[in-house]
This record gives structure tokens, C-alpha cells and sequence, in this order.
């Protein structure tokens, strides 16, 4: 009896075992059915895409989308991870929205969340056809202007900039493309700095910037990237299964600054002819100069080399009547207001001063409130923080956070900038206790404050920055200095 037990216990773990192994050759063969039909499915793409256009190899092997099969592990029926059918095909976007997130700003939050819920159901960013680089307006779902977001590889001399000028520029005139002062295809990150600097001297005049991904199809995208995401959204409609393991679906995020749209201004230029026509009163003037030297003191900390008339934007609201009441036979004269919005940062925090063609000067320099010396409201408001070198250290520091976290990042170069900053930082603070005018200040000469370099350890290969540093003047002067 106990022979006959053990041989049919024998007989049933053969068969357990057996089954186990079909089972696994059944797992295997379905894998390698799917990647048959998803490799023809893909020559097949290629074929059609050959008979419109001429495609390298090269092209064709980046037309083949990255799928990856993952272990089938086998668990219960009841389990959860058996009814994955419903999970969605868009991985990315929980990535995404990690990056898009600030836990202490949840309006700006919100606001980057409206874009990205806008753009998901068909309401893409439109792009701004004035300027020299690929910006867009970017809407919420009601189809509202929000912010405008400009990407970093479609900045003026970025791979993708849609702008044939910019083009133009760098093929027929190379070596005058650029500007030799500035680190290439940092303007993003320029829009943000310049940002960062207002909150942190609460100067108010910088509408809210922050750098995003965005992905959208009205971005400039290569040919590769689009017929990518075409390749896997069909696959991921015919094979469901396989689509799951994409780590992305459709066309890449953009990284880029997202810059909060201000409502009712205009022009800078329109504004002042029309003051020059019609003089603003005495309060509103005073409000006005109040404002512009905000402008003034964040161009010249930034050494903003793109600031003319037509790039900040000015908000004026004329005085009007407001009826009190019906009852009432009298009304009440509402004050006119006036306020700056300073746009277009993406061309600040060079590396050293111009020295090479052109100086880059402020346009605002020729206007006549720049004659006119910086009031006491403005000192009391900057002066107290610029004259503390902790708050400085404090403002570089939080530069470096937003600095680094670009791909290209050189820690040297962005020393560099911040020596610049500083200098500038030093004359705006002497200005500012003078008592003298933006003119002045603009006319003084150009300043470099440098960390000393000390040594730690016997060779060079341990060097890093000290906490002292070094003044020094510029000596070389650009050939133009009036453009």
C-alpha cells in the first residue's frame, strides 16, 4: 500500500510539473507573437512613411518605439494587479506632475494644472508671432489667455526656433550669431532669475515665472518626435497590453519658463507718447516714478542686455466717475492708477559685462525719469536688503537651486554670473546712498566681485571657492557703446 502511495504522489508532481513547464512555453510564445505583430506593425509605418519622403536608417530606427516586456508573475484571481485593463497608457504623467508642483505656491499650482487639463482636451497653447523666439500663450479651458510659456530648445538660439530670421542670422551671418556676453540657451532660466530677484526685494514688477514641462501639439518638435508618437498611439490602440509598458505615449514635455499673463497693459512705448502729449498729475506721476525705479533697479541687478521700449509693459487707468448711489445727486472721482510690468528676462545674468560689439545700454537711461533721482520710498525699500551681505549670499544661493537644475549647468560659469551680480549689486547700493539718479547709475563704471579661489589640500585638483572676494573694474569697452 504505502509503494502505491508514493508511486501515484510520484505520477502527480510529474504532471504538476509538466503543466508548470507548458505553461511557461505558452507565456513564451505569446511574448514572442506580440513582438512579431509589433514589429511588423512598425516596418509596416516605415513602409507607408517611404513611399512620402525619403527616411535614413537611422531615422527608421528611432521610428521604432521602445517597448520593454516585463516578468508575468502569476497571482490570485481576486488580486488587484489582475485587472490592469483599466490602468492608464499615459505613465509620464505622474512624473509630470511631480515637476510641476510647488506645495508653497498652490495658485501657481493650480494655474500650471489648468494648462495641462486645457492642452489634454484640445485647447493647445497658440503661438506669438512678434519676436525672435518660440513663445506661446497658453489657456485654460475656457479658452482664456493664462501665461505665456516659452521652451528652452526654441529660444532665440535654440535648436527648434521656429523664427526663420533667427535662421537666417546664423547661417549668412555666424559670426556676429549670439551674444558672447550671455551662456547660450539659458533664457528660461533668465525669465525664472529674473523673477526670483523681485520676490526677494518685493519690488512687484515681474509677473509670477517659474520653469515647467509642457507638452503640446503645437510645439516645434523634429520630424522624429512626432512620428514616434504617432508609431506608439496606434500601437497602443491595437495592442492595449504592450502599450503599457511605453513609458511615454505621446510627444515629449517641454521644459520651459511659464510666466503669469497681466491683463490690461500695454506697450511701454504707447503709454509714454501719449504722457508725452497729455502729462500725467502729480500723484500719478509720483506713482509712476515710484514704479519705474523698480524697473531700473531689477534691469541693472539682472544686467538686463534686452530692455527697450517695447518690451515692458505699462498698465494705466484713467480717472473715471463712479455714481455713489441713485439717491445721490454727486459722484465720486475714482484716482487713476498706474502700473509696470517688466517682460522679456530671457536675455540677463551675463557671465561678464559686454566687451565685444555692441554695449547693450537701457533704453529706459533716455527717458526723463531717469533723471530724476531715486526717491526715498524706493531706498527704504531696497537699500536696507542690499546693504546686508547675508541677504546677498542668501539670493545667490537661491540662483544656484534654479541654476543647476539645467543639463548644461557649469558651476565655473555660474560663479561668473554672480560676480557680475554682485558688482552690480555693490554700485546700485552706492547709488542708492548717494541719492543719485538711474543715469548716474547707469554711468558708473562696471564693477566684478569675485570669490577668491583658496586651495584645500596640496593640489589644484581640490580647489574650490573661499568666502572672500576680490573687486575689480572692467577696462575693455564695447566698439558701439550707443546700441
Amino acid at each position: 500500500m504505502t509503494s502505491d502511495t508514493e508511486e501515484i504522489s510520484g505520477v502527480v508532481g510529474t504532471t504538476a510539473a509538466q503543466e508548470e513547464r507548458i505553461s511557461s512555453l505558452a507565456e513564451e510564445r505569446r511574448q514572442s507573437l506580440a513582438e512579431e505583430r509589433l514589429r511588423s506593425l512598425a516596418e509596416e509605418r516605415l513602409r507607408s512613411l517611404s513611399t512620402t519622403s525619403e527616411v535614413s536608417e537611422d531615422s527608421a530606427t528611432a521610428l521604432l518605439p521602445d517597448v520593454t516586456f516585463s516578468p508575468v508573475t502569476h497571482t490570485n484571481m481576486g488580486s488587484p494587479t489582475t485587472n490592469r485593463e483599466s490602468q492608464p497608457l499615459l505613465g509620464a504623467r505622474h512624473d509630470l506632475d511631480d515637476f510641476n508642483h510647488w506645495p508653497d505656491d498652490p495658485h501657481f499650482t493650480d494655474l500650471v494644472r489648468q494648462a495641462e487639463t486645457s492642452i489634454e482636451s484640445g485647447i493647445y497653447p497658440e503661438r506669438i508671432y512678434q519676436g525672435s523666439s518660440g513663445s506661446y500663450f497658453v489657456k485654460n479651458s475656457n479658452a482664456k489667455v493664462i501665461a505665456v510659456f516659452k521652451p528652452k530648445d526654441e529660444e532665440p538660439y535654440g535648436r527648434l526656433n521656429p523664427k526663420w530670421t533667427k535662421w537666417l542670422h546664423k547661417v549668412c551671418c555666424p559670426c556676429c550669431f549670439g551674444r558672447s556676453c550671455l551662456v547660450p540657451n539659458q533664457g528660461y532660466l533668465s525669465e525664472a532669475g529674473a523673477s526670483l530677484v523681485d520676490q526677494k526685494l518685493q519690488l512687484n514688477v515681474v509677473p509670477k515665472t517659474r520653469v515647467v514641462k509642457l507638452a503640446s501639439e503645437t510645439f516645434n518638435y523634429t520630424r522624429i518626435d512626432r512620428e514616434k508618437s504617432r508609431a506608439k498611439k496606434l500601437v497602443s490602440e491595437r495592442f492595449p497590453k504592450v502599450g503599457r509598458h511605453f513609458h511615454r505615449i505621446g510627444l515629449p514635455p517641454k521644459v520651459g519658463s511659464f510666466q503669469v499673463f497681466v491683463e490690461g497693459f500695454k506697450d511701454a512705448d504707447y503709454w509714454l507718447r501719449r504722457f508725452e502729449a497729455e502729462p500725467l498729475g502729480e500723484t500719478t506721476s509720483k506713482q509712476f516714478q515710484l514704479q519705474f525705479e523698480r524697473l531700473v533697479i531689477l534691469d541693472y541687478i539682472i544686467r538686463n542686455t534686452d530692455r527697450g521700449n517695447d518690451n515692458w509693459l505699462i498698465k494705466y487707468d484713467k480717472p473715471e466717475l463712479a455714481d455713489e448711489g441713485e439717491g445721490e445727486d454727486w459722484s465720486l472721482v475714482k484716482p487713476p492708477e498706474v502700473k509696470v510690468a517688466a517682460i522679456d528676462n530671457g536675455l540677463a545674468f551675463p557671465f561678464k559685462h559686454p566687451d565685444s560689439w555692441r554695449a547693450y545700454p537701457y533704453h529706459w537711461a533716455w527717458l526723463p525719469w531717469a533723471k530724476i533721482s531715486f526717491s526715498n520710498e524706493t531706498r527704504d525699500l531696497v537699500l536696507p536688503l542690499l546693504s546686508d551681505m547675508n541677504f546677498v549670499q542668501e539670493l545667490c544661493d537661491d540662483m544656484y537651486k534654479l541654476f543647476q537644475t539645467d543639463k548644461g549647468f557649469d558651476r565655473h560659469i555660474f560663479e561668473r554670473q554672480m560676480s557680475v551680480m554682485r558688482g552690480q549689486i555693490l554700485n546700485l547700493t552706492q547709488a542708492l546712498r548717494d541719492a543719485k539718479s538711474p543715469v548716474q547709475l547707469v554711468q558708473m563704471p562696471a564693477v566684478i566681485v569675485e570669490r577668491s579661489k583658496g586651495r584645500v589640500g596640496t593640489t589644484a585638483r581640490f580647489r574650490s571657492f573661499s568666502d572672500t572676494f576680490t573687486q575689480s573694474f572692467q577696462e575693455k569697452s564695447p566698439f558701439f557703446s550707443w546700441c
